[in-house]
């Protein structure tokens, strides 16, 4: 889909500034070559997150991708229900909110990703599990980066592989299982 929804409204943007006592498990430090395979951008366009957490967001997307083998660009863009519902609709036709929209425009050069994901949705589901929506919003990012990579969660069988990857990613880098930690709850849909 040739759609960039994370161009508009730029917001806040991810920085890597600053540790916080909230957010105690910062991801590996990646080396070598692939650390700078993948440029991620994150835009923040409800103003909502503190930089301390877009920083905190930020490096663990980065880790997650470069724990995937992801090389290319990667932009995420936080929005609210309203925004999010509205993609939701237009792109598949489908009325209400949803966690997380996958947009892949990759190619045999690598990841070319827009991923659209929904503060208000984390926030909620964040609220129920009693983990920070932050930690929330990377698991849709790891989910939207699995679709990319040709993963789906339709079927019984996928949807187990895709939720059983994402936590193994989101260990991977420090952060922890999340989806599965949760009991479940169907995140993602691919746009």
């Amino acid at each position: 889909m040739n759609t960039h929804p994370t161009n508009a409204d730029p917001g806040s943007r991810a920085t890597a500034a600053g540790e916080d006592a909230t957010h105690p498990h910062e991801p590996p430090d990646p080396q070598g070559p692939s650390a700078t395979a993948i440029k991620v951008e994150i835009v923040d366009s409800t103003a909502e997150l503190s930089e301390t957490d877009l920083g905190w967001l930020l490096r663990h997307v980065e880790a997650a991708s470069v724990e995937l083998g992801l090389r290319g660009e990667l932009r995420v863009r936080i929005a609210g229900d309203r925004e999010v519902s509205a993609a939701h609709e237009e792109f598949l036709e489908v009325p209400g909110t949803t966690d997380v929209l996958t947009f892949d425009m990759s190619d045999e050069d690598g990841l070319d990703c827009d991923i659209l994901v929904c503060l208000d949705e984390a926030q909620r589901r964040a609220a129920e599990l009693g983990h920070a929506p932050v930690r929330e919003l990377l698991l849709y990012c790891v989910h939207g980066l699995l679709h990319c990579m040709g993963y789906d969660d339709h079927e019984p069988a996928e949807y187990e592989r895709m939720h059983a990857r994402e936590d193994e990613v989101l260990t991977a880098i420090g952060a922890g299982a999340t989806f599965s930690a949760g009991g479940g709850g169907k995140p993602g849909v691919k746009a």
